[in-house]
């Protein structure tokens, strides 16, 4: 079942020192942009906080309930939904899932996602230009259309973006980043803040590898200089190849929470 909410706003902050000539919100809070200098990084700062207070409430809530929350992150055209179609299509019904899909327009990934018969909430984020990440305040309004008694696992599929996604706590017990084969090695030491703060990575793809002149082992070199020791699962979401190991850490992330319940 697809779940259709109104669009939920969610107004535009970015860490990365950017600054806007609209205000922004976090929750109850409105932060306007400000000239650079010490300034604006106090108003980055108190935005920051207010998502973090909403983040911390919204992990209580999913404490509360045992569902083990899970955001994933890439860039555009990684193959997220392929990813989580294919995942989704193998652990239900044995886990009760639901999915928040965040994205500046469409529904389109959403409608593929409730395909699998999981309650989708899609968020658009166009309505202040197109915003780069979800927000805590905006998963909570968000979660309030899904019966989380009845889920075990619940899947933020995060807009497509290296960069901002990793600046904002959403209340999530783990983040995945997705890279796939198709970008270069060298993508976690561009982007190294998204890989320092995900727990695991997938490579995904790897069934373009005989097409490509990639290499793979300097690929896991660049996301372990950045993370040591962070699992990486090289697999591929079209042909399923590889899929066992990613799917057995989820089950386990799963069931390690319901214990602890």
């Amino acid at each position: 079942m697809l779940i259709q909410n109104d669009k939920i706003r969610l107004a535009r902050h970015h860490q990365d020192g950017h600054s806007h000539s609209h205000p922004h919100s976090r929750g109850d809070t409105e932060v306007h942009s400000v000239k650079s200098g010490r300034r604006e990084i106090k108003v980055v700062r108190r935005v920051l906080d207010v998502n973090d207070k909403m983040a911390d409430e919204n992990r209580e809530l999913f404490n509360r309930h045992g569902v083990f929350v899970l955001n994933m992150m890439s860039s555009p055209g990684s193959g997220k939904t392929t990813t989580l179609e294919k995942s989704l299509a193998t652990i239900m019904p044995e886990i009760k899932c639901a999915v928040i899909v965040g994205d500046i327009c469409t529904t389109n990934d959403a409608d593929r996602l409730a395909v699998s018969g999981a309650p989708v909430v899609q968020i658009n984020t166009d309505e202040f230009g197109g915003d780069c990440h979800l927000a805590a305040h905006v998963i909570e309004k968000a979660a309030r259309s899904i019966d989380l008694d009845a889920i075990e696992l619940l899947i933020v599929e995060n807009v497509g973006n290296l960069v901002c996604p990793a600046e904002f706590d959403i209340g999530e017990d783990a983040r995945a980043v997705i890279l796939s084969v198709t970008e270069g090695e060298d993508k976690p030491l561009k982007y190294p803040l998204m890989f320092r703060k995900s727990d695991i990575a997938i490579l995904n793809k790897t069934d373009l590898l005989p097409y490509l002149d990639y290499d793979v082992g300097e690929a896991v070199r660049s996301i372990r200089q950045i993370h040591p020791d962070m699992p990486v699962f090289e697999m591929s979401s079209k042909t399923e190849e590889g899929m066992g190991p990613w799917l057995d850490w989820l089950k386990r992330q799963v069931r390690d929470k319901l214990q602890q319940a």
